[in-house]
C-alpha cells in the first residue's frame, strides 16, 4: 500500500509540473472550450488574467509539497486537500463553458487520486 501512495503521490505531481510548466503555452484536448493554451482556457472560463498567476501558484505549491512529503509525510494531506478543491473547481469550469464530459477527465482522474492521498 506504501508504494502504492508514493507513485499516486508522483502522478498528482509531475502531472501539475507537466500542465503547468511544459504543457503551459501548448494546445490539447483536454483544455476547456476550443483554448490553445492556458491563458486562452482561463479567459474562455471568464477568469480575470490574475486569476491564472494565482491558480498556478496554488497547484505547482500543493505539487511540490506532495514530491516533498517523500521525506515529510505531514506535508502531503494538506497539498492532497488543496488539490482536492482546486480540481473541483477546474470540474466545474468544464460544465461552466459546457465541455465535452471527456475534457474533464484528467481533471476527475487528478480529483480521485487527491482524494485517495487526503484520506489514505
Amino acid at each position: 500500500m506504501k508504494t502504492l501512495f508514493i507513485i499516486i503521490q508522483l502522478l498528482v505531481a509531475f502531472g501539475i509540473f507537466n500542465v503547468w510548466l511544459i504543457r503551459f503555452n501548448h494546445s490539447s484536448e483536454w483544455r476547456g472550450s476550443n483554448a490553445r493554451n492556458m491563458k486562452e482556457e482561463f479567459e474562455a472560463y471568464g477568469l480575470p488574467v490574475w486569476f491564472l498567476g494565482f491558480i498556478g501558484f496554488l497547484k505547482l505549491l500543493c505539487a511540490s509539497l506532495l514530491v516533498l512529503g517523500l521525506w515529510f509525510p505531514e506535508f502531503v494531506r494538506p497539498a492532497a486537500y488543496g488539490l482536492v478543491l482546486l480540481m473541483m473547481g477546474a470540474i466545474s469550469m468544464h460544465f461552466r463553458v459546457k465541455d465535452p464530459m471527456r475534457k474533464s477527465y484528467p481533471a476527475i482522474a487528478m480529483l480521485g487520486m487527491s482524494l485517495f492521498l487526503a484520506v489514505a
